[in-house]
């Protein structure tokens, strides 16, 4: 698929039809995550492919936004292992994750398949519920599957700012 139509073509699809991702479309899609850049190349992001029922359940009990999808990726960074920014106040960790998460949700769309990246939940709740080393911290999670038949779109997909009003040159 060419680029400019896989990132006008990719939204947030809220109803999926259940089944799990194909595991050739799922590898392609984790090595688009895995391809993403990160500050002094840490690759500090780990990500958890949630398909059995058992741990589908877990994340119906953290949050509402699962949408029926039968795959999701959580996608997570460990905490030790990030580039600190000059200042002391910032590190790398949530950008880096974002990267890897953008990654994947447009690796998701060049094969096919939808996501919907859910942030509606409580990180610490569901690392708890994942049992995740106490180092990770969960950025955010990423339903990721085959649209379910006649799945609206949102009809403020399309509706963008002209570039004017977000760019400045300075």
């Amino acid at each position: 698929m060419e680029f400019i139509k896989v990132i006008t073509d990719r939204y947030a699809c809220k109803k999926f039809d259940g089944r799990k991702v194909e595991k050739a479309q799922m590898d392609a899609v984790l090595e688009a995550g895995r391809l993403a850049p990160t500050a002094k190349n840490l690759q500090e992001q780990h990500l958890y492919v949630i398909e059995s029922e058992e741990m589908l359940a877990k994340i119906d009990e953290v949050t509402p936004c699962r949408y029926g999808a039968g795959t999701v990726i959580v996608v997570a960074f460990d905490k030790t292992n990030v580039f600190t920014y000059p200042g002391g106040k910032r590190d790398s960790g949530v950008e880096d994750a974002t990267i890897v998460a953008t990654h994947l949700m447009l690796g998701a769309k060049n094969e096919g398949l939808e996501t919907c990246w859910i942030n509606f939940f409580d990180p610490e709740v569901m690392a708890e519920k994942l049992g995740l080393p106490e180092n990770e911290e969960v950025l955010m999670m990423l339903d990721i599957g085959y649209a379910a038949e006649g799945a609206p779109m949102n009809p403020l997909h399309t509706k963008r700012k002209e570039l004017s009003e977000t760019v400045t040159y300075m």
